[in-house]
């Protein structure tokens, strides 16, 4: 390690450098750390000297960052954290901390996960504000660039950069509505239940939905030599749901938790048909990219939603 090239480094530097990335702004980032703007402005002219780089721009009022300075946004909020949890000793306050977490979930599992973790929240981090979404252009992508602190997925290759928790398995079913003609009947078979129209709804992360494309349900079906009537296709849950509690239609869905789509709405779930072929469990994980592994908020809510999310699963 090079100590006498760090020597000559001010790390105080380093947290003016992480107020103007987050403010884009001298005088907000000034304002941040109360300090005067002309002394932000003489911190960021020794931070080019030190770094060899403009690190920003001038758009009108708001400075844009560099190449340089993007790559040092995405690294340095996992540093600055590792150095105040070292000279805290690792003590981890959660009810001092204060910023937002963003997550992409499915919506299928958001419905019963994000509010018990709202309230989790609520009781130990009120300063912690969640931005859920379930649509993403690239989940690996935007957990690399910073844009997702963390993403529930379905397990499947992905990122060396990316580490996974194993977090709950859910069963893949047949919903319909009460009163459906098949409610009644204690199982299902596979002519049956093709004779009825289906809402295809996405149960996973997606962007852009298509009638196009193939669920698992629509390739086991087709190697059976067979195929369904499709009379939508949505990855909005809600809209699935209202769709198969007014029509015949029926869903290709999964029970999670306690249900509690089943609780809100008269939903009747029906196992697979025996005579279709199917992985008759899908495992769940957490994901989180490992730049943020050493944070320890980040450490803390990990914990937590793993103890829900299993815990939900056990219901």
């Amino acid at each position: 390690m090079n100590l006498q090239r760090l020597s000559r480094l001010d790390l105080n530097l380093l947290v003016a450098l992480q107020a103007l990335l987050e403010e884009k702004s001298v005088t907000r980032a000034a304002q941040r750390l109360f300090i005067t703007q002309p002394a932000m402005s003489r911190v960021l002219q020794r931070l080019r000297q030190q770094l060899d780089d403009p690190l920003f721009t001038r758009t009108g009022n708001e400075l844009i960052p560099t190449p340089k300075a993007r790559d040092l946004e995405l690294r340095l909020p996992g540093m600055l954290e590792d150095i105040l949890d070292m000279v805290t000793e690792g003590e981890f306050d959660p009810a001092a901390y204060v910023g937002e977490i963003t997550i992409a979930i499915p919506e299928f599992i958001a419905i019963s996960l994000a509010s018990q973790l709202t309230a989790v929240l609520n009781q130990y981090a009120p300063g912690v504000i969640l931005s859920i979404s379930s649509e993403t252009d690239s989940v690996e992508g935007e957990l690399a660039d910073g844009v997702l602190d963390f993403a529930i997925d379905i397990q499947k290759e992905i990122s060396s950069d990316i580490g996974t928790r194993d977090l709950a398995i859910f069963s893949p079913s047949i919903w319909m509505r009460t009163g459906h003609p098949l409610a009644e009947k204690a199982a299902v078979t596979l002519d049956e239940i093709l004779a009825y129209p289906f809402v295809q709804y996405y149960l996973l992360i997606s962007k852009r939905v298509s009638a196009r494309t193939d669920a698992r349900f629509d390739r086991a079906l087709r190697e059976l030599g067979r195929m369904r009537k499709k009379a939508m296709v949505t990855n909005q849950l809600m809209t699935a749901i209202e769709t198969v509690c007014r029509t015949d239609s029926l869903m290709v869905a999964a029970k999670f938790g306690s249900g509690m789509e089943h609780e809100l709405y008269s939903i009747v779930s029906k196992s697979y048909p025996d005579d279709l072929p199917h992985e008759g469990t899908i495992p769940l994980v957490l994901l989180q990219h490992k730049r943020t592994m050493g944070s320890p908020i980040h450490r803390w809510l990990s914990e937590k939603i793993v103890d829900l999310a299993r815990a939900m699963d056990e219901v």
